[in-house]
């Protein structure tokens, strides 16, 4: 017996689309994904660059709104407004991008900055662990000596006695 010829021709099938998934793009310049508090970092440091760049149009809003409360909406309309397309012309993908460039050259620097500072902390426990060995052995010697006196002084007393006191004589 022959099995029955298949529902989907050889040829429809091979015309039909296959779904494939769109490969991530590999970013050369950002090999690994960041943590969430390495993407708040990135974050903070490209506010601040928009922020610097629009920092003058900033100031002009700062010294009109201040001193007032509701009325700024309406006082300071134009400077708001300026603000606004400033950081709207500064706050693109590529400034973003910009910022997490900055973000990963700076990872050297901060790793540089933690080995030195691990290097001074070990120095210090090193310092410190020397430090106590000389005062343990200060202490040790002190001990010796205070024994021995003790010691001294108790033979010195039991010769007394075995001489004889005026008492006895």
């Amino acid at each position: 017996m022959e099995m029955a010829p298949s529902i989907i021709p050889e040829l429809h099938r091979q015309s039909l689309p296959t779904r494939s998934r769109q490969q991530p793009q590999n970013n050369l310049h950002n090999p690994l994904p960041l943590s969430a508090s390495q993407e708040a970092e990135v974050r903070n440091l490209y506010h601040k660059r928009v922020r610097t760049k629009c920092a003058d149009v900033i100031k002009d809003f700062a010294d009109c709104a201040r001193g007032r409360t509701i009325s700024v909406a309406w006082h300071c309309r134009d400077q708001h407004l300026a603000m606004n397309s400033c950081m709207i012309q500064y706050a693109t993908k590529a400034e973003e991008d910009a910022a997490r460039e900055e973000w990963f050259q700076g990872i050297l620097a901060r790793r540089k900055q933690r080995e030195e500072e691990l290097a001074a902390v070990e120095r210090r426990r090193t310092e410190v662990i020397e430090m106590t060995r000389r005062q343990e052995e200060k202490e040790r010697v002190e001990a010796e000596r205070k024994k021995k006196e003790q010691e001294e002084s108790k033979r010195e007393k039991d010769g007394a006695k075995a001489k004889g006191g005026f008492w006895w004589r």
